[in-house]
C-alpha cells in the first residue's frame, strides 16, 4: 500500500471512530439535505424511462462527489456517511421494547430500519427483521462508505453515500420507479459488491468457530436471494448466529417469498443483542484494519529516525 493510500485508509478509520464517539449530527444532516435536493431533481426530470433515470443518477453522483471534495477531509466525509452507531441504537431500542412486551411499540419503531409491513409481525418476526437490517445496513451504512473513503478519499465516501441514498429513494420495484430507478439500483449493486463480501469475511473473522457454516450459507443459500449483496450479508450473519432468517415478507400490498438463510431456529428477542454485538465487533475490526498499517509505518519511521540519531 502506498503512503498516500495508507494515510487515506487511516483517515477513513478515524471517520468510523468519529461516528462511534459522536453519532449523527445533532441538527442538520448533509445526507438529508442531499435527499431533499435529489427530490427536487426528480420532480423536474422524472419520466417513465431508464434514460431519465440515468440522468438523475449521474447528477446525484456528481453532486455527492463534489460535496465530498468540498469537505477536504476523508475522516469528516466518512463520519457523516456512516451510520453504525445510530443503526445499533435503533436496533437496541426495538429489542428493549420487545423485552418489555411492548410489541406494538416495537412494530411502530421498525420502519426506521426496514421497509416491510410490520403490522403482522410477532416477536420472532420483529427480531428477524431487525437482524436482517443490521446485516444489510452494516454493509451500506458502515463497511461500504469506509471502504470507498479509503479508496477515493472524501469524494469516494460522499459519492457512495449519494449512490446509496438515491437507491433508497428511487431504486424500489414500483410503477413509478421500475424504469426511472433502474440506474440507481444497479449502480448501488455494483458499489456494494466488494463491501458486502468484505463484510462476510469480517463476520467470519470475529466468529471463527462458525466459519464453515458461514461459508456454506453464502455458497448454497445466498445466491437465491434477490439481492446479490444483501443475500451475502444476511446469510453470513444468520450462520454466525445460528438462526434462520428470510422467508415470506410483506411490503405493503406486495408479498415476497425470500429464501431461508442460515440453519437453526427462528430468532428471538435475545438474538437482537447478539446481532448488535456481532456487527459492533465487525466495525471495530474494520476500524483497526484501516488504521493499523499507517500507525505501524509511523512507528517504524520514528524508530529508524531514533536509530539514525
Amino acid at each position: 500500500m502506498s503512503a498516500l493510500g495508507g494515510r487515506r485508509a487511516a483517515t477513513a478509520g478515524l471517520g468510523l471512530l468519529g461516528d462511534r464517539l459522536l453519532g449523527e449530527p445533532p441538527r442538520f444532516h448533509p445526507v438529508a439535505g442531499f435527499g431533499t435536493t435529489m427530490g427536487k431533481v426528480e420532480q423536474r426530470i422524472w419520466r417513465d424511462d431508464r434514460g431519465a433515470g440515468v440522468a438523475y443518477t449521474a447528477a446525484g453522483l456528481a453532486l455527492g462527489a463534489a460535496a465530498g471534495a468540498a469537505t477536504r477531509s476523508t475522516a469528516a466525509a466518512v463520519a457523516v456517511s456512516v451510520a453504525g452507531k445510530e443503526l445499533r441504537r435503533v436496533a437496541h431500542a426495538i429489542g428493549e421494547r420487545c423485552t418489555a412486551g411492548d410489541l406494538d411499540g416495537a412494530r411502530a419503531a421498525l420502519p426506521a430500519l426496514v421497509g416491510r409491513d410490520p403490522s403482522g409481525l410477532d416477536e420472532s418476526g420483529i427480531a428477524a427483521a431487525v437482524i436482517e437490517s443490521l446485516a444489510e445496513n452494516s454493509v451500506d451504512g458502515v463497511v461500504a462508505p469506509a471502504m470507498w473513503g479509503a479508496v477515493g478519499g472524501a469524494p469516494g465516501a460522499a459519492a457512495y453515500r449519494a449512490i446509496n441514498t438515491m437507491d433508497s429513494m428511487v431504486g424500489n420495484h414500483s410503477g413509478r420507479y421500475e424504469n426511472f430507478g433502474w440506474a440507481s439500483a444497479r449502480l448501488d449493486d455494483v458499489a456494494n459488491l466488494v463491501p458486502a463480501r468484505v463484510f462476510a469475511l469480517l463476520v467470519a473473522a470475529v466468529t471463527p468457530r462458525r466459519t464453515t457454516a458461514i461459508a456454506s450459507a453464502i455458497r448454497t443459500q445466498a445466491p437465491a436471494h434477490p439481492s446479490p449483496n444483501a443475500g451475502i450479508a444476511e446469510a453470513s450473519v444468520a450462520a454466525a448466529l445460528g438462526v434462520e432468517l428470510g422467508g415470506t415478507l410483506r411490503y405493503g400490498d406486495r408479498v415476497e417469498h425470500r429464501p431461508t438463510l442460515g440453519t437453526g431456529p427462528r430468532p428471538i428477542t435475545a438474538d437482537i443483542d447478539r446481532a448488535i454485538r456481532l456487527v459492533d465487533r465487525v466495525e471495530l475490526l474494520l476500524t483497526g484494519m484501516l488504521i493499523a498499517p499507517a500507525s505501524l509505518a509511523m512507528i517504524r519511521r520514528r524508530g529508524r529516525s531514533g536509530v539514525a540519531t
